[in-house]
């Protein structure tokens, strides 16, 4: 049966990949409307979160961003489609690095590196950084329950030979690249909830209490990697620009949870700017502390 639905979507996935931008973007239009409108998808918690984080607007202001963030989330779906056969030459005109000599200084110290970033803006085209470095690229995903689906993905996303590794294995993998002496670049997008909350660190996001990751952070001190935040601004429709930020050239030395906190601190500042870029579909806050 999951074969079957993959046969089924595969022909109209590809299909879209090939659309110019221009068909691409009106097909986005015609989603969003059919989202937000018909089908409604998680509206509510939508709502609500904007309601929890973003206090201070009001219902019309909140409004306002809960449809443009609607609209481009569904841009955001097309353009990770549109990867299957968007040019590196497009690519590279879509997507800017704003900065890489920040990134090219921490490969020159042979240290493997860790990439922090949000589900903000453009985190499906970050993979488009492997055209500039030297390190082998690596993204950390969640699985996809059919595996053709998940094969897919991993199609989309290794055009630029990124390796992509479920959160299962991410440990695994660079303990033993370690040993093998292999240095490696690592895509941790780390702002949602974690999947354990038993043992989290709890901090402020947002104005509320909640458990954060903490896993980039822990690898990098057990593996003495350098961690860099990777802000990525949407520019224009289909346009990003991505700036790096170092977080620390040595883990060791930063108290623990610090730079996990940090990052949040970023991520807020991030969605403060522009909050329309960022997720709000997802249960961020599905575990939270009532602060007084």
């Amino acid at each position: 049966m999951q074969f079957l639905v993959y046969l089924l979507v595969y022909p109209i996935i590809w299909f879209i990949s090939i659309l110019p931008f221009r068909l691409l973007y009106l097909l986005s239009d015609v989603l969003y409307f059919i989202l937000y409108y018909i089908v409604k998808y998680r509206k509510a918690t939508v709502q609500k979160h904007l309601k929890m984080a973003l206090p201070h607007l009001t219902e019309q202001e909140r409004l306002v961003i809960e449809k443009k963030s609607y609209k481009h989330q569904c841009d955001m779906f097309l353009e990770m489609i549109k990867t299957l056969n968007i040019s590196k030459r497009e690519m590279e005109r879509r997507y800017v690095f704003t900065n890489l000599e920040i990134y090219k200084e921490l490969e020159a110290q042979q240290k493997s590196v860790i990439i922090m970033l949000a589900h903000y803006a453009s985190y499906e085209w970050v993979i488009s950084m492997n055209n500039y470095i030297n390190f082998n690229g690596y993204g950390i995903y969640k699985r996809i329950k059919n595996p053709y689906f998940d094969g897919l993905v991993k199609k989309i996303r290794s055009r630029y030979k990124t390796t992509l590794i479920s959160t299962k294995e991410t440990a695994q993998t660079i303990e033993d690249n370690n040993l093998k002496k292999t240095l490696g670049v690592y895509g941790f997008i780390s702002d949602q909830t974690p999947g354990s909350v038993k043992n989290s660190h709890w901090y402020r996001f947002m104005g509320i209490e909640t458990p954060i990751h903490i896993g980039a952070e822990v690898l990098a001190k057990r593996f003495d990697m350098n961690i860099v935040f990777l802000k990525t601004k949407k520019v224009k429709r289909g346009f990003y620009e991505a700036t790096f930020e170092i977080l620390t050239d040595d883990a060791r030395s930063v108290p623990d949870f610090k730079i996990s906190e940090t990052f949040i601190q970023k991520v807020e500042q991030q969605i403060y700017e522009a909050p329309e870029f960022y997720m709000w579909t997802h249960k961020r806050w599905k575990h939270k502390k009532e602060v007084n």
